[in-house]
This record gives structure tokens, C-alpha cells and sequence, in this order.
């Protein structure tokens, strides 16, 4: 196959999108519907988020084909995120896309969720390559990879309980702010003194070493709680609606601090000054110029626009597109997986971490 174009479909949560990508990286056409009623429930609903997939998917891949000036004859392959996520809501895209496969003779390409959050920067960035430390911040997962090459990912640490996104959620939802929690978080705590309310730094001590299992681990429960007891502290003494943007400060530079630290961490472990945020969180501003100002004038941080931050269907053209060019394709049985695996992740460091970059 010469010059492929890939349509990618992303139905993993509460976006319905779809995109189709040339072989060189060009984005010819992509929608993004994001599902706002899981608002008015303070987080999402994996009923009503399957069945608003299932209402809009189709209509949401026409209207990439027209952006695109291109027919559904003319893709070349289907990519689709495999997993993880929510069940309901995968099985929506995995039904599609197989049955367009199946009836077009269309080779079917299933994608890793997370690994696409890796492909994002690179439709956006041609340097956005291997080999880098990545850092991948989401609602579901906190994953810190060392990545000497696609396809070569070595797992470095990961949360041993709520997720970066989670807490961002949760907290707002302790402080009354909408779902999804992140973009208020930001914009509450810019307003805020992040010194003013001390918050703990979980499994963060500044004498560990690589050989401690915490090391690159991340825990966010610990800093919820507190937060949580903050915030109950406040609104006991009457004080809560003039210190909202303090506490969304300080829990945000609590975060952040853990976040940056952890990877500056494997910055220094591996040697490698390339570093790559993905994900939801990464569009968080201070999460990015944390990293960049401890990165200093010899490291290089890659970060996707917002747009291709949050789930999309572009990230997952991009990830198919590789793994069609090693001759992944699917076979008919294929399905969706809630827990789907990370592909080609080594949990051990046996040999140290490859070539430096």
C-alpha cells in the first residue's frame, strides 16, 4: 500500500469522533462531538455515553468525509480505539468499524487508546518522535513510559489508584465547578494562591532513589482526601466561597508538582531531554510550563493542541497508520477491551533504558 489514508474512529468515552489522515501525517478531516449532558451528573455516564455514540457516529464520520472532499471507497484502512475504556461505549465504534470493514473488504486496524495519546503531537510536530520520556495524563489512566522508538515502551510507573484526570474531577466537583473538572480547575486556580493551603505531595519524598517501587509511581487519593477535609474544614467555618480559588491553587500546584517531578525523575534516569505529554491533562498550562522551565534550554517538551489533547479520532488514524505499516491488521473476531493491555510494554528495565536522545 502506497500512500494510505486511514479513517479513524475514537468511541472510547464521551467523544464521538472520527478522522482521516494521509500517510505523511496530514489531517484531511476530523470532527469531535463531545457528549455535554454528562455535566448535569458530575461525571460520565457510560449508558448515556454509548448511546449517544451510537446516535451520532455515523453522521460524525460524513461530515469528515465532506471536510475531507473524499469518499468512504477512498480510505484504504479503518482504524479503531480497541480499548480501553468503556465497554458500552467501545463496542459502539468496534461495531462499526467492522462492519464497514467487513462489507468495503477494508483492512480493520484495532488501536490502544493511550498509545494514540502518544501518536497526537506528531500530526501537529514532525519531531515529535522517538525517543522520549512520556508522560500520559488522562481521565482514565497516568502512565510515565520511556519510549526508545514506536513500538518500544518501557513502563516506568503508573498511579496505583485515582488517575491525574480523576482527581482534577473530583476536586472540582468538591468546589462545585462543572464536569469535566480540569479546564474550571485551571481557570479558578489562576485567580488563587497556590501557598496559601499546604497540601500533601503523594509517594513524592525527595531522598528516594530509582530502586524504590515508588520512585515513579503516582498516587492521587491521598491528595483528594486532603483536599476533600479542606474543603469541609472551610465551609464549616463559613469561609468556603472566598478561598475556592485558593484550594483549586493549591491542589493544582500539588498535582502539578508530583506530575513534573515523577518525570523529570526519568529525565534524569534515562538521559533523555525529550519529553512528551499526552492526554487529557497535558493541555493543563501549568502542568506544561512546569515541565518545560525544570526541562531548562537543552530539553525539548512536545505537547498536542488542546483539540488534539482530548480524545480524538486524528490520534487514532496516526497510531493505525503505524500499526498497519507492521501488517497489524485485525482478524473478523477481533473486539473491544475494556482493559485492553498497552502494547509492547516491557514492565522491567532489565538492560537499562537503550539508546539516550
Amino acid at each position: 500500500m502506497s500512500s494510505p489514508l486511514i479513517l479513524g474512529v475514537e468511541t472510547s468515552c464521551d467523544e464521538t469522533s472520527a478522522a482521516l489522515v494521509a500517510a505523511d501525517g496530514r489531517v484531511l478531516g476530523h470532527v469531535i462531538h463531545s457528549q455535554d449532558v454528562h455535566a448535569l451528573y458530575g461525571g460520565v455516564v457510560p449508558e448515556l455515553a454509548a448511546r449517544a455514540h451510537l446516535t451520532r457516529l455515523q453522521e460524525v464520520v460524513e461530515e469528515t468525509l465532506r471536510q475531507s472532499g473524499r469518499r468512504l471507497s477512498d480510505v484504504d484502512a479503518i482504524g479503531v480505539t480497541a480499548g480501553p475504556g468503556l465497554i458500552g461505549a467501545l463496542l459502539v465504534g468496534m461495531s462499526w468499524a467492522k462492519a464497514v470493514s467487513f462489507s468495503m473488504g477494508k483492512p480493520l486496524v484495532p488501536v490502544h487508546h493511550m498509545e494514540a495519546h502518544l501518536f497526537a503531537p506528531s500530526l501537529e510536530d514532525p519531531n515529535a518522535q522517538p525517543p522520549f520520556v512520556s508522560l500520559l495524563v488522562s481521565g482514565g489512566h497516568t502512565l510515565l513510559l520511556y519510549a526508545p522508538a514506536w513500538g518500544e515502551y518501557q513502563l516506568l510507573g503508573r498511579t496505583r489508584d485515582d488517575a491525574a484526570g480523576e482527581a482534577f474531577d473530583k476536586v472540582a466537583k468538591l468546589l462545585d465547578l462543572s464536569y469535566p473538572g480540569g479546564p474550571f480547575i485551571q481557570a479558578l486556580a489562576e485567580m488563587g494562591d497556590p501557598d496559601r493551603f499546604p497540601l500533601p505531595r503523594p509517594m513524592l519524598r525527595r531522598n528516594q532513589t530509582s530502586t524504590d517501587p515508588a520512585y515513579y509511581d503516582f498516587s492521587f487519593s491521598g491528595l483528594k482526601t486532603a483536599v476533600g477535609n479542606l474543603v469541609s474544614k472551610l465551609a464549616t467555618e463559613g469561609s468556603l466561597e472566598d478561598e475556592r480559588q485558593h484550594v483549586a491553587a493549591a491542589f493544582q500546584a500539588a498535582a502539578v508538582d508530583v506530575l513534573a517531578s515523577k518525570t523529570l525523575r526519568a529525565v534524569k534516569e534515562t538521559g533523555c531531554q525529550r519529553v512528551l505529554l499526552g492526554g487529557g491533562v497535558s493541555a493543563n498550562r501549568r502542568l506544561k510550563r512546569e515541565i518545560e522551565e525544570r526541562l531548562g534550554a537543552n530539553g525539548r517538551l512536545f505537547v498536542a493542541s488542546p483539540r488534539l489533547s482530548m480524545d480524538n479520532g486524528a490520534m487514532v488514524a496516526r497510531a493505525a497508520l503505524f500499526r498497519l505499516e507492521r501488517g497489524e491488521v485485525a482478524s473478523p473476531e477481533v473486539s473491544a477491551n475494556a482493559s485492553l493491555p498497552f502494547p509492547d510494554l516491557a514492565q522491567t528495565l532489565s538492560d537499562g533504558f537503550g539508546p539516550k536522545g
